[in-house]
């Protein structure tokens, strides 16, 4: 019996290599949002395209959305916090559990699929990454009256957590109100940007 399998073209599984590497590589010039897009604007992982989804579930403007990952990331796939030293030299634990683009902590990610149903989000995907920082920002909208568009607010409600701020533990926190002002100001750049890109 002649076999009906025919081998996949070389060229073909090439052209998959190279979209799935792409994927992970880290954007350039990661200040300007239109650059940002223009770099990942691929048939696999259309950035966005995943952040106007994102925006249109959660009603997060998306230069709020791309700011925060911005700020929390500088949308680097496998982020993470960079560990302790040890006597000032071995390197130890993490600070804490954050990872991927939006540096969600393992419960709050967790928390994030279970209340979605998204089983198997992951926070080293763009697209999943830009949904929790919709799914969050809402939240601190629901439970804190903190406006979609108030960059700066659900900045800090993203760092301080939704107990934290309504405590108030940013007040006396410099560094925490600087990352704030950071996200406020890259959003507001983003938004200008975005007028006239060409997407």
């Amino acid at each position: 019996m002649r076999s009906v399998f025919r081998p996949v073209p070389v060229i073909a599984l090439c052209a998959v290599f190279l979209a799935l590497a792409g994927c992970a590589t880290k954007p350039s010039q990661i200040n300007n949002v239109c650059a940002v897009f223009a770099q990942k604007d691929g048939w696999i992982g259309n950035w966005h395209s995943a952040a106007q989804s994102a925006e249109r579930k959660y009603g997060v403007p998306v230069p709020v959305l791309m700011a925060t990952i911005r700020i929390e990331s500088g949308f680097e796939q496998k982020a993470r916090p960079p560990r302790r030293k040890l006597l000032g030299f071995i390197p130890w634990k993490r600070p804490s559990t954050a990872y991927g683009y939006s540096q969600a902590l393992d419960g709050t990610w967790d928390e994030y699929r279970d209340a979605t149903g998204s089983a198997l989000a992951r926070r080293t995907s763009f697209a999943d990454a830009v949904e929790f920082v919709g799914w969050y920002h809402r939240r601190s909208h629901d439970q804190n009256g903190i406006a979609l568009n108030d960059a700066y607010n659900l900045y800090l409600s993203y760092y301080a957590g939704h107990a934290g701020y309504r405590r108030g533990v940013w007040r006396n926190n410099p560094g925490m109100q600087a990352a704030a002002r950071r996200a406020a100001d890259m959003a507001r750049s983003y938004d200008q940007q975005l007028q006239g890109c060409r997407l």
